[in-house]
């Protein structure tokens, strides 16, 4: 089988960068944060196995894509005009868009708003939610905070977070996979876990080793990544979450006409923080086919359960 080709494409104003395996049915794979393409390291062999084109591209911001300067160009509009285009200079009608995480949220936006170019959604972890976000108000006002601890997306908007990612980038990566993951010993419904970030101290933990899953040299990959390009421009998006939901006002109340298909760990921390959304996403997106809840597994679904998750992918893709 053909390796992994990387290449730029221009796209909606800017360059991505994009990794791509097989040929046939277009399937674009949007990571979250903090990744990049790599984060569908399993699953871009296994698609282009099975008879698809599969191209993960760095989101604006991440890896070797474009980086804009302005913090206002990183909106939900901008990632589906990215993804829109990209599907334009691949020479594709439609493509099956896939999302994991905050790739997840643009996945489902994307499939919304345009269900002309995208003929099905798979998410992974990240429920779908009307308006982008499920709310009538700016979503940061209904964030949890307290003296104690704040909400994660409230952290992450924060200087202070952008600062404490890039002191010790390999130490941020290989704490977040493993503190995050479905291996950590702490309980799944502890509060840190159901989104919450405590004030004071530390609650990633830096483990001596690393899971079965990931392997130090996929570590080394991440940081040579985020060294390269920093975290301004994944933590931008959390800084336009009430910008995004205000240019998604116009599409309130429109509905998922595309079949979905929701992949998710039992022990994934965003699971727990909107599990109302969870519970239901089944009577907003009409053509869900059941939900693949994986035992164990945490927030790094893609990575911490491949075989399961391409296993499902593929079905449900050979079954549109």
């Amino acid at each position: 089988m053909p390796e992994v080709r990387h290449r730029m494409i221009a796209t909606n104003g800017i360059r991505l960068h994009v990794a791509e395996q097989g040929a046939g049915p277009l399937v674009i794979l949007c990571h979250g944060f903090p990744e990049c393409w790599y984060s569908w390291r399993h699953q871009l062999p296994a698609l282009a196995a099975a008879g698809f084109h599969a191209v993960a591209p760095d989101l604006r911001g991440y890896g070797r894509s474009d980086r804009p300067e302005e913090v206002g160009k990183y909106t939900v509009l901008d990632d589906v005009g990215d993804i829109v285009g990209l599907v334009d200079a691949l020479g594709a009608e439609q493509a099956v868009v896939v999302g994991h995480d905050v790739g997840a949220t643009m996945a489902w936006q994307a499939a919304l708003l345009r269900s002309d170019r995208f003929r099905a959604v798979i998410s992974l972890d990240v429920p779908f939610r009307p308006q982008g976000f499920g709310t009538l108000v700016p979503p940061t006002t209904l964030m949890p905070q307290n003296q104690d601890a704040v909400f994660y997306q409230l952290y992450l908007q924060s200087p202070e977070a952008e600062a404490a990612l890039g002191r010790d980038v390999r130490q941020t990566l290989r704490s977040q996979f493993y503190s995050l993951s479905g291996d950590r010993p702490t309980p799944a419904d502890s509060g840190q876990f159901a989104g919450m970030i405590p004030r004071k101290g530390r609650f990633l933990i830096n483990p001596p080793s690393l899971p079965g899953w990931i392997a130090e040299s996929d570590i080394d990959v991440y940081v040579g990544e985020f060294t390269r390009s920093g975290f301004r421009g994944g933590l931008n998006w959390f800084r336009n979450l009430d910008r995004s939901w205000e240019l998604l006002a116009p599409f309130a109340g429109a509905t998922m006409s595309v079949p979905a298909l929701y992949i998710a760990g039992d022990r994934d921390f965003v699971v727990a923080a909107y599990a109302p959304a969870v519970a239901k996403q089944a009577a907003l997106v009409p053509k869900l086919r059941p939900p693949v809840m994986l035992a164990g597994c945490g927030h790094w679904t893609q990575q911490e359960r491949a075989p399961q998750v391409n296993a499902a992918m593929i079905d449900f893709l050979h079954s549109l």
